[in-house]
């Protein structure tokens, strides 16, 4: 019954992942822009213009563009079906290996963000609804309107001007490693991972400190809408009828709100999810403040340059990377209320 269920998921998935890319191709084309003007200049000759747009393949019709894109005409390019996602007309390189070097510094950072902001937001969202209407739980509520009601950008200097230029614990905002210091050879993109394959564990640790405050801020932003969650669920959840016999029965408290948590983290697990596709491109500003480089500063650098294959890369690979979230997160679900695959 299970696989059935995964099944039928993932063959909904590349369904929703066909679609956007189909609605993706057109949908900038329909833009009012000229990435032929924008590569050649506005004073270029009609020979010139005519040339570059011949080479990006934009003379074509546009459905030939798209069978082209898709991969139905490998003797002129491979496309989407031979597994190349084509090539960035505003570097010259494949799309692929551009977003294979900027996809993993997001990844990283968004999600020691998630683990951190979990192991907070679960304990306070218990505390809070385990002790409906006293100190703690106005004090839960408190900070959880007070971490999301600043844009992450903010908190990221903040952070930057309290613990690097005045506590001085954390590092200058210079990127994922010291400028002075020579990064490992990529392996798999994950500089933590990366570091530790070369066996250098100076590097890792470095690493590890350069991502404190970047993960730190998007953990404190994080948070407050994940404990909210859990603490309304948890509330929900402690007066519905099986906890209440559970507590008529005399169980101890512990393991009542055990039950509880269970039962409430089925809406929390979902905001999650969609908290984790948003930060896939959200998390820009973050990754600015802290020079990280990572798909959303790519992503906006080619939405800028019109670079209409480098824009349809990162909106797929986005896209397939939050399809495959949902997923685990459905067989999460299902595996805290096996009714779910049925």
């Amino acid at each position: 019954m299970l696989l059935r269920y995964i099944t039928r998921r993932m063959l909904i998935g590349v369904i929703q992942l066909f679609c956007l890319v189909i609605a993706v191709f057109f949908l900038i084309r329909l833009l009012p822009a000229d990435p032929v003007s924008r590569l050649v200049g506005l004073n270029s000759s009609p020979e010139g213009y005519e040339q570059a747009a011949r080479q990006l393949g934009l003379d074509r019709p546009l459905f030939e563009q798209l069978w082209i894109y898709l991969g139905l005409s490998p003797d002129i390019a491979p496309g989407l079906l031979q597994g190349s996602l084509g090539v960035s007309w505003a570097s010259g390189s494949t799309v692929g290996s551009e977003i294979a070097t900027f996809l993993p510094v997001t990844l990283q950072l968004i999600t020691l963000a998630f683990i951190l902001a979990f192991i907070i937001s679960i304990p306070v969202g218990m505390l809070g609804a385990l002790n409906p209407g006293k100190a703690a739980d106005k004090g839960v509520f408190v900070y959880s309107l007070f971490a999301g009601s600043q844009p992450e950008f903010w908190w990221g200097l903040l952070f930057v001007y309290v613990f690097y230029f005045q506590l001085g614990v954390a590092p200058a905002p210079l990127g994922q490693l010291s400028p002075m210091t020579f990064p490992p050879e990529p392996v798999t993109g994950f500089m933590l991972i990366d570091t530790l394959i070369a066996g250098e564990p100076a590097k890792f640790f470095e690493a590890l400190h350069h991502l404190m405050m970047p993960v730190i801020t998007l953990a404190f932003i994080l948070s407050g809408p994940i404990i909210k969650m859990v603490r309304q669920n948890m509330l929900r959840a402690l007066q519905s009828d099986f906890v209440l016999y559970a507590n008529l029965i005399g169980l101890p408290r512990k393991r009542v709100a055990r039950y509880a948590l269970r039962a409430a983290m089925g809406p929390s697990m979902t905001l999650i999810g969609i908290l984790y596709g948003f930060m896939l491109s959200g998390a820009v500003l973050v990754e600015s403040v802290f020079s990280l480089g990572g798909i959303g500063q790519y992503a906006i650098r080619s939405v800028l340059a019109f670079d209409y294959p480098a824009i349809q890369g990162v909106v797929l690979v986005i896209t397939a990377i939050s399809l495959v979230v949902y997923l685990l997160l459905d067989l999460i679900h299902a595996a805290i209320d096996p009714r779910i695959a049925y």
